[in-house]
């Protein structure tokens, strides 16, 4: 049991997993008073405020902040704590996407055992990615996943329109010219996925990066080239089991940094938040914040 001198921040999204968190809130103040824990419970009102909230809190001493949502959540988080020392980052999944949490050995939907070992304050410290001037845990995508997730928030992040915007983008995408600088040489392609990460999993199913660790200070890289239509739906069954990274047409490396270069503005998501640019420089900032973790589940540190 957590002693009762820390001080608990649940930051709650509540329009994640369409309205899941929100109810999901009753059952955090049922386990914070079970626990005996020091904690206030605040609820977001808008995008980013949950990096406001981490700014005020950790003024007034709340050394333990917890994301009520889903991964985006999490990020909006990250990007307020980022150069803070001395704070507990955790999540209790509730989202639409709850893909990091299993990096941390526990399960998308808490259960007694789950609740226990997360109030025991086990902790490990992880890598965070950084593209331009925002951070990423999980990963970061550009080409055929941004596309898709730039469509759903287009209209609204609907999730019932998920499964039609995969379809479309699979049979219309067109890979645009990328330039990719890596140990100072420079490689002119197209690709349909380009995923740099530090997790292994997306969009709950697809392991695009099945070999990362979280905490060995370095990106694995899972660059899919330009692909028929046929080809596409080849890979695409190939994800979910991590075989995909054998294909010919997929190149599969790690490194610690890499810029990324287009003519024009793309979309790129970072733990699903959608984000546009030309110009990515993307780099690792081995073991920067400490997180809850579960020592006993089934997690990707270098250490277990």
């Amino acid at each position: 049991m957590a002693p009762i001198t820390d001080k608990w921040l649940f930051i709650v999204n509540p329009v994640a997993g369409n309205g899941k968190a929100k109810k999901y809130a009753e059952k955090v103040n049922e386990m914070v008073k079970i626990f005996r824990i020091d904690a206030e419970i605040v609820f977001t009102t808008h995008k980013g405020h949950a990096s406001q909230i981490v700014q005020e809190y950790f003024e007034h001493g709340f050394d333990k902040i917890i994301a009520v949502g889903g991964d985006g959540t999490m990020n909006e988080i990250v990007q307020g704590v980022i150069n803070k020392e001395n704070i507990t980052l955790g999540i209790v999944p509730a989202g639409t996407s709850n893909d990091f949490v299993q990096i941390l050995g526990f399960a998308e939907e808490f259960s007694e055992n789950d609740w226990k070992i997360f109030f025991q304050g086990n902790t490990i410290k992880m890598d965070v990615g950084k593209c331009n001037n925002n951070y990423f845990l999980n990963g970061m995508g550009l080409g055929f996943d941004a596309q898709v997730a730039a469509d759903r928030q287009a209209k609204g992040g609907k999730s019932s329109n998920y499964l039609w915007h995969i379809l479309k983008t699979l049979i219309f995408y067109k890979e645009s010219e990328m330039v990719s600088v890596l140990d100072k040489q420079k490689r002119y392609t197209k690709c349909f996925i380009n995923t740099i990460a530090i997790g292994r999993r997306f969009a709950s199913k697809y392991f695009l990066t099945p070999k990362a660790i979280a905490n060995d200070g370095l990106l694995d890289v899972c660059m899919i080239k330009e692909l028929s239509f046929f080809e596409r739906i080849k890979i695409f069954l190939k994800v979910p089991k991590g075989e995909h990274i054998n294909d010919k047409n997929v190149n599969y490396y790690q490194a610690d940094t890499i810029q990324l270069e287009f003519d024009t503005e793309v979309p790129i998501h970072l733990d699903g938040e959608i984000f546009f640019n030309s110009k990515f420089i993307v780099s690792i900032l081995p073991e920067k914040l400490n997180f809850i973790y579960n020592p006993n589940g089934w997690h990707y540190f270098k250490s277990s």
